[in-house]
């Protein structure tokens, strides 16, 4: 989708590429983009007899970025987990990826914490219930009485109905996804926005992320756990100015 340099949107945690529906028209007149779901999530498919966990996540992005030329410097935007993603991601791929803006970015600290067998599958019934999904949306949101109707609720739970979503998102948590994946920080040029308004990352993970990040990251007025969302203008403007660039 559209045209220019290649960039690469990574969504968050139990989410899909509709997340970045009000970015999108704001780059793709300067970037191809490339926004797929991560392998597990989305509306991507969910073989059975498959353990879905953060390895498998990165080696479907792997296989990704072999479609393209070698010599072609891909840039990579992270939301939320996918932050953590782009993180990792970059490290693997330290000449092929130039560049990273990471939106609020999930799981830079701790270590891993595998859900146990029943645990597993509470948190995905909890993670099901109609009421709980409206609520995670609205918390997601800096001003939700203005920014939070029915389409933006429906939108968050479309991939629900993916078959599979409950077995692969069960999995997932058994593997104790993304975390730690802050350092070391990769190599390449990086900027982050953090909303001062997010209800997802409490003050722990601020701090942290400041002490990790020192001037890369930088705090968004009026944005919630959804900078692409929330300030979707900013995103674009940060993503095309020197804040990021090789």
């Amino acid at each position: 989708m559209g045209s220019g340099p290649p960039v690469v949107l990574l969504h968050g945690f139990d989410s899909s590429n509709l997340e970045f529906r009000r970015l999108v028209p704001l780059l793709k007149t300067n970037n191809t983009l490339i926004i797929p779901d991560l392998f597990g999530f989305g509306f991507c498919p969910r073989p059975e007899q498959t353990s879905y966990g953060p390895e498998l996540v990165l080696k479907h992005l792997d296989a990704l970025l072999d479609t393209f030329s070698t010599n072609e410097a891909i840039g990579v935007i992270g939301a939320s987990m996918g932050g953590s993603v782009a993180m990792e991601l970059a490290r693997r791929h330290p000449d092929r990826i130039d560049r990273l803006l990471l939106l609020a970015p999930a799981g830079l600290d701790g270590k891993p914490m595998p859900l146990p067998p029943v645990l597993d599958q509470l948190g995905v019934w909890f993670l099901g219930r109609p009421g709980v999904r409206r609520g995670l949306c609205r918390q997601a949101f800096a001003d939700p009485d203005s920014n939070v109707g029915e389409p933006e609720i429906e939108i968050a739970s479309l991939h629900l109905k993916v078959p599979g979503w409950a077995r692969s998102l069960a999995a997932f948590a058994r593997s104790g996804g993304f975390a730690g994946c802050g350092s070391p920080l990769p190599s390449q040029p990086l900027h982050v926005l953090w909303g001062e308004q997010d209800r997802i990352l409490r003050a722990p993970q601020k701090r942290s992320a400041q002490e990790l990040l020192g001037d890369k990251l930088e705090l968004v007025a009026n944005c919630g756990h959804l900078p692409h969302l929330d300030q979707p203008e900013l995103v674009a403007k940060r993503w095309r100015g020197s804040e990021c660039l090789p």
